[in-house]
C-alpha cells in the first residue's frame, strides 16, 4: 500500500465567530483575512481575533491559513513584515499569497502557500512555485480534471482546489476591469464586480441582440458529486469560496462536505482526514438552501463544454435558492404554488418568468400551498418558484447547530494508597494524573465500575468526549478524587497536545529555479522592486508594471479580462459548432457610455473583453 494521503476540507471565514463555527461544523483547516493585504478588503481582521481562531482549531489538529494576497507596494513593504511576524507569533500555520516580494522580505520561516492569484494554469508554473517554497499550490478554477493530473505528476505539495462557491469570470489575478473602470483593483482587494454587471449584447452595426443581461455573471461552482474524481486526480485541499459570505452559509456547505468527504474517507484506506475530532449536526446540510445562483461544476470535464452545458445565471447575479415548484394560479397579493415542499412565513422567493426574467417576493403568510406575499407580484400561472430563503432552516441555522468533539481514552489505576488516571486522545496525545490518599483504598462491597465510568465522563464543558474507560470498579474510590484528577489530566492533556503540535514552516527557495518565461506582462502584477528582484534572479528578463502601479494607464485595446469562459458559446453562437456559426460578426459588450469588444479564440477557446473607445474613471 502506499502513503496514505491527508484530505483537507478548507472552508472561508470573515470573522473570528464564523471561523470558529466552521471548525465546530467540520473544517479541517479555514482561511481568514489579517489587518490589510487581504483579498477581500472587508474580511479583516485583528491580531488577536485571529489568535482566538488558533488556539481553537490546534486542538483539533486544523490549521489556520491567513490571506496575504493582494499586491504589495513599495512603501508598504515594511508593514507587511510587521504584520507577518504578528501572525507567526499567533502561531497561524501558513500565509496564502500572490505577491513574489513576500519571498525576498525578512520574514519568519512561516509556510507559503501560492493563492489563486497567482493564475496555476501549467505544470510548469506550478513545479516552478513549488521549487521556490510554496508548500501548497491554489489551481486556478478553470483546470479540467485531466490538466490538474498533469499538474499533479509534476509536483509534490498538496494541491488545492475549489470545490464550492461564487466563481470569478475572468483567470484569477488577470482581471484589470475593475481597476480601469473605477480605479478599484481586484488585486488590491476592492474588486467593484463589473462582471455581475448587466449589459447589452451588440453587434458590430449596433444591433441589440440581447438587452439588459448579466452576459459574464457565471453560475455558482458545485462541484459536489465529482469530489472523489477530483482525488483520484491529486488534490488534496477542498476550497469552499466565501470569506464575505453569513456564518449559516459557512455552516451549511462545510457540514455538507464535511459528510461528503467522510464517506469518501471511510471507504478507502489511502486517504485519512486531515484533521481530528467528530462533528454532531442538528440539521440536514443541503446546498441548495444556502446563497447560489444556480451551479455549474465549470470546466471539470473538458476544456470546450458541449451539450448545451450553461455556466452563466445571464438573467439575474442575485441568489435563485432551490427549485420548488411552479405558480398554479395568482390572484393579487394571492399565490397557489404547485410544490411538495412545506412554505413558512417570512420565505423568500423568486419567481421565473418564460422570458428569463426573475420577481423576488416574500412570503407574509404560507397557509399550505396558498401563499400571501407582502405586496401583489406581476407574474403568470406556470412560471418556476425558487426559495432562496428558508425561514425555517435560516432559524435552526442562526442558532448552535454543531458540537464537535475529540474522542479520549481513560485509565483509572489503584496501587496501595495511590491513584493514577492516564488519558489519552485520538491524536495519541498522553497524560496523567495522580493521587495519594490517606489510607488504602478498600475492597468495594458492590462493584463501582459504573459509578467511576460516569465519573470520568462529565466533560460536558471541555471538548473531550469518553470512548473507553478502564477503572478499578472492585476499590471503593471517593467521587471527590476521581472528579480531581479528571480536572486535572484534562488540563494536562489540552498542554501536550499544545506541545506536540507541529505547525510546518517555509520551504527552501531554489536559487537555481527558472521562471517559466522571460518576459512578464502587465497581468503578472510586478508591483514593487522585491516582486522584480525575485523574478529576475529566476531568469526574467523582461518586466511590465501592474497596471495598479502605473501612473496613467492606457487602457485603449487592453485585455481587461481574460477568460476561459464564452459567450459565444454559452449564448449558442460558437464558430466551431454545428449550428453556432450563423453570426460570425463581431461582438460588443454595452453598458450605458462603456462599450468593450468581445474578442474570441476560437484556437484556445478563450475570451478576452476589451474597451473599444476610450474609457473614463
Amino acid at each position: 500500500m502506499g502513503d496514505v494521503r491527508k484530505i483537507e476540507l478548507l472552508a472561508p471565514a470573515r470573522d473570528s465567530s464564523t471561523a470558529i463555527e466552521a471548525l465546530k461544523h467540520g473544517a479541517d483547516a479555514v482561511y481568514m483575512g489579517a489587518t490589510s493585504h487581504g483579498a477581500r478588503a472587508q474580511a479583516g481582521n485583528a491580531i488577536d481575533d485571529i489568535r482566538r481562531v488558533v488556539d481553537y482549531a490546534h486542538r483539533f489538529a486544523a490549521r489556520v491559513y491567513v490571506t496575504v494576497n493582494t499586491l504589495v507596494y513599495d512603501d508598504e513593504i515594511a508593514a507587511v513584515e510587521r504584520m507577518v511576524r504578528e501572525l507567526y507569533d499567533a502561531r497561524v500555520d501558513a500565509l496564502i499569497v500572490q505577491d513574489m516580494s513576500l519571498l525576498r522580505m525578512n520574514l519568519p520561516p512561516i509556510a507559503l502557500h501560492a493563492s489563486t492569484q497567482c493564475d496555476i494554469r501549467t505544470p510548469e508554473k506550478a513545479r516552478f512555485l513549488e521549487q521556490v517554497g510554496f508548500s501548497q499550490l491554489v489551481l486556478a478554477r478553470e483546470l479540467t480534471l485531466n490538466e490538474i493530473a498533469e499538474i499533479r505528476r509534476e509536483t509534490t505539495v498538496p494541491l488545492e482546489a475549489f470545490v464550492h462557491g461564487a466563481l470569478c469570470v475572468s483567470y484569477s489575478g488577470r482581471c484589470q476591469i475593475s481597476e480601469a473602470l473605477y480605479h478599484r483593483s481586484a488585486n488590491r482587494g476592492e474588486c467593484a464586480q463589473v462582471c455581475r454587471y448587466a449589459f447589452d449584447l451588440e453587434d458590430e452595426n449596433g444591433n441589440v441582440l440581447l438587452k439588459d443581461k448579466h452576459l459574464l455573471s457565471l453560475r455558482d461552482l458545485n462541484r459536489s458529486e465529482d469530489v472523489e474524481r477530483m482525488i483520484d486526480a491529486g488534490v488534496s485541499s477542498f476550497k469552499v469560496e466565501g470569506r464575505l459570505k453569513d456564518t449559516a452559509y459557512v455552516k451549511n456547505v462545510v457540514a455538507y462536505y464535511r459528510r461528503l468527504l467522510d464517506e469518501i474517507i471511510g471507504g478507502r484506506d489511502d486517504l485519512e482526514r486531515a484533521s481530528a475530532g467528530t462533528t454532531e449536526l442538528t440539521f440536514e446540510p443541503c446546498l441548495e438552501k444556502s446563497f447560489n445562483r444556480g451551479f455549474t461544476q465549470y470546466f471539470l470535464d473538458e476544456r470546450r463544454p458541449r451539450n448545451g452545458q450553461k455556466m452563466a445565471s445571464i438573467d439575474t447575479p442575485k441568489s435563485r435558492g432551490e427549485a420548488v415548484g411552479e405558480v398554479e394560479k395568482v390572484i393579487g397579493a394571492q399565490v397557489v404554488a404547485k410544490a411538495e415542499c412545506e412554505f413558512h412565513n417570512g420565505d423568500g422567493l423568486m419567481f421565473g418568468a418564460a422570458d428569463g426574467t426573475m420577481v423576488g417576493a416574500r412570503v407574509n403568510e404560507a397557509m399550505g400551498r396558498t401563499l400571501r406575499m407582502r405586496a401583489p407580484i406581476d407574474i403568470k400561472p406556470g412560471a418556476k418558484i425558487f426559495r432562496n430563503f428558508d425561514k425555517k432552516f435560516c432559524d435552526i441555522l442562526a442558532k448552535e447547530s454543531a458540537v464537535r468533539w475529540i474522542g479520549v481514552r481513560m485509565k483509572l489505576e489503584c496501587n496501595g494508597s495511590g491513584l493514577c488516571l492516564t488519558a489519552t486522545d485520538e491524536m495519541g496525545n498522553e497524560a496523567s494524573a495522580k493521587l495519594t490518599h490517606n489510607e488504602t483504598f478498600q475492597n468495594a462491597k458492590r462493584n463501582q465500575s459504573e459509578r467511576q465510568r460516569e465519573e470520568l465522563g462529565k466533560l460536558g464543558n471541555t471538548i473531550y468526549r469518553l470512548t473507553q474507560c478502564d477503572v478499578v470498579g472492585d476499590k471503593f474510590v471517593p467521587v471527590s478524587m476521581i472528579s480531581q484528577l479528571r480536572h486535572e489530566v484534562v488540563e494536562k492533556l489540552g498542554a501536550v497536545q499544545t506541545e506536540n503540535y507541529n505547525a510546518a514552516e517555509r520551504l527552501p527557495e531554489d536559487c537555481l529555479a527558472k521562471y517559466p518565461s522571460d518576459a512578464l506582462e502587465s497581468q503578472d502584477n510586478v508591483a514593487n522592486s522585491m516582486a522584480r528582484e525575485f523574478y529576475a534572479d529566476h531568469g526574467v528578463k523582461e518586466f511590465a508594471k501592474a497596471i495598479e502601479t502605473e501612473v496613467a494607464p492606457r487602457l485603449a485595446d487592453r485585455v481587461l479580462m481574460h477568460t476561459r469562459y464564452c459567450l459565444r458559446r454559452e449564448l449558442g453562437m460558437c464558430l466551431k459548432e454545428r449550428g453556432g456559426n450563423a453570426y460570425r460578426g463581431k461582438l460588443y459588450l454595452v453598458a450605458g457610455e462603456r462599450r468593450f469588444e468581445v474578442k474570441t479564440d476560437c484556437e484556445m477557446c478563450e475570451m478576452r473583453i476589451i474597451p473599444n473607445r476610450t474609457i473614463h474613471r
